[in-house]
């Protein structure tokens, strides 16, 4: 159960604040703001400490602890909750009940000791898998909050079969990365009712910096999927930029340097530029996710009747990669298409 194919956040973004009128008094968190050296080295200020909501006696469950997980589920201890956590590989699992988390066999096993279940999972159908375990044994008055990247519909679905249940299904999905992830500042974009919203204010602002309620139940995915086609393109255009560069005989580095903080300027440019010119791919968002990703924002732009055609190119530019064999690397190895 892995990463959820996540863009960074913006580079020295102010702190906002939740965008939500019901805002428990005093739980906004106080984010520590990203800053980037030219040479794109990730580091966060540490000059201003972080308040964090007091989660302290909560049991949250976690199901799910890849690349992402992991790390959220350890923002949510740092914030003074016990984390009853699973997941499919059982080395995260015993990793974390070594750091004083609460291990648990499944997700049934989670959601008897949980009133809050969050799933960080890889993809629709792991998350459908995880709630055909999940749903027939939650309990009136449990939320689920979805943080992974899931199809717009079986959101829809999923919600309305908890809600059957007597329970809330929030989406929540997330960008920032690991980064992000290990740092609590990640970006939230969330679909459901207020009620629900409110519940969960608390416990998303113990892993993120900016957290929004976009709408009713799927239009945190809807967000997260404009995110995910804004972050390809750009990858895609920085990517065509400065294997431009280098064709025509300039340093792609000093090209890079040269432009930023113009209107080319961007955390794209900024971090996965400095990837391209580095040419150190270690994932932080794998191909593979954002091959995943685009094919559900195409999903989604087919059943909302509109066609995107450069979504479209930029789709079959990343499963070219995967068909190269480079699926495993960071997407920002899309520039491998270009300057060989």
């Amino acid at each position: 159960m892995g990463w959820t194919g996540c863009a960074p956040p913006p580079s020295n973004a102010a702190p906002a604040p939740a965008t939500c009128a019901c805002d428990p008094a005093g739980l906004l968190l106080k984010a520590r703001n990203f800053t980037e050296s030219p040479d794109s080295t990730e580091s966060l200020d540490m000059s201003e400490e972080t308040t964090r909501p007091d989660l302290s006696g909560q049991r949250i469950g976690f199901i799910g602890l890849g690349l992402m997980g992991k790390p959220m589920a350890r923002a949510l201890a740092r914030a003074g909750a016990e984390p009853v956590v699973t997941s499919r590989s059982p080395g995260p699992v015993a990793e974390l009940a070594a750091e004083g988390m609460i291990a648990a066999t499944g997700p049934a096993a989670v959601a008897g000791q949980a009133g809050i279940i969050i799933l960080m999972l890889t993809d629709t159908a792991a998350v459908e898998t995880v709630a055909d375990a999940l749903l027939p044994v939650l309990r009136p008055g449990q939320l689920v909050i979805d943080m992974g990247t899931t199809a717009v519909a079986a959101t829809r679905a999923l919600a309305e079969r908890a809600a059957a249940a007597g329970a809330d299904w929030l989406d929540a999905p997330v960008s920032g990365g690991t980064v992000a992830a290990e740092a609590a500042a990640l970006t939230i974009m969330a679909g459901g009712s207020d009620a629900a919203f409110a519940r969960a204010l608390p416990v998303l602002q113990a892993m993120g910096r900016r957290i929004t309620h976009v709408g009713a139940s799927g239009a945190g995915q809807i967000a997260k999927s404009a995110n995910q086609v804004i972050v390809a393109l750009t990858i895609g255009a920085v990517a065509e930029a400065l294997a431009l560069a280098r064709a025509a005989g300039a340093d792609p580095a000093k090209v890079r340097d040269a432009i930023r903080g113009g209107f080319a300027e961007s955390r794209i440019l900024d971090l996965h530029g400095g990837r391209m010119v580095s040419g150190d791919f270690t994932p932080g968002g794998r191909v593979t996710t954002q091959v995943k990703d685009l094919r559900q924002a195409e999903e989604l732009a087919q059943q909302s009747g509109i066609d995107l055609p450069t979504l479209g190119l930029s789709l079959e530019l990343f499963e070219m990669l995967v068909e190269q064999g480079d699926g495993a690397l960071d997407h920002s190895a899309l520039y491998r298409l270009f300057a060989r």
